[in-house]
C-alpha cells in the first residue's frame, strides 16, 4: 500500500441531512415528517419500547422467579491453586496480590480439589468440608473470617 492508492472510506464523504432548509433541499415543508400524525408534531416523544399501542414485547414476555437482594457471592478457589503459591498463611489480600482473585474485598471459598503437601494456614470466609478436613490432615489451620467484607 502507498499514497497512490488509498482511498476515503465509504460514505466518509457523503454530506448531512439538512431538513427544512426550503422547498428546492427536497426536504422542506414538512422536513420528512409527513403529514399530520404523532410523529409529526414537534416535542412528540413516546416511551421506550412503545409498539404503536400493541401490547410491547417487555409485557408479552412472561415473568419467571425474582431476585434475592440478600443473596451474598463468593469467590472459589481450590486447594491445588492454594497448594500452587507456596505460601505459609493465605488471605484474601494475598489471593488478590497474587492475582488469583479480583478484588481484595471478595468473599472467597475454599473447595477440597486437590492435595496439600505442606501444612498452610488459610483464612477465607467459607471452607468446604473436604477442604477443611485436608488442611487439617496436612497440619495447617482453615480459619474462618467472621465479617463480612461486602455489603
Amino acid at each position: 500500500m502507498n499514497l497512490s492508492n488509498i482511498r476515503a472510506p465509504r460514505k466518509a464523504s457523503e454530506k448531512r441531512k439538512r431538513v427544512g432548509r426550503g422547498m428546492g433541499s427536497g426536504m422542506g415543508k414538512t422536513s420528512t415528517r409527513g403529514h399530520k400524525g404523532q410523529r409529526s408534531r414537534s416535542g412528540s416523544r413516546m416511551m421506550r419500547g412503545f409498539e404503536g399501542g400493541q401490547m410491547p414485547l417487555h409485557r408479552r414476555m412472561p415473568k419467571r422467579g425474582f431476585t434475592n437482594i440478600f443473596r451474598e457471592e463468593y469467590v472459589v478457589v481450590n486447594l491445588e491453586r492454594l497448594a500452587g503459591l507456596n505460601e505459609n498463611t493465605i488471605t484474601p489480600e494475598f489471593l488478590h496480590k497474587a492475582g488469583v482473585i479480583k478484588h481484595a474485598n471478595d468473599r472467597v471459598k475454599v473447595l477440597g480439589q486437590g492435595d496439600l503437601a505442606s501444612a498452610i494456614s488459610v483464612r477465607a470466609h467459607k471452607f468446604s468440608k473436604s477442604a477443611e478436613e485436608k488442611i487439617a490432615k496436612a497440619g495447617g489451620k482453615a480459619e474462618v473470617i467472621t465479617k463480612s467484607a461486602k455489603k
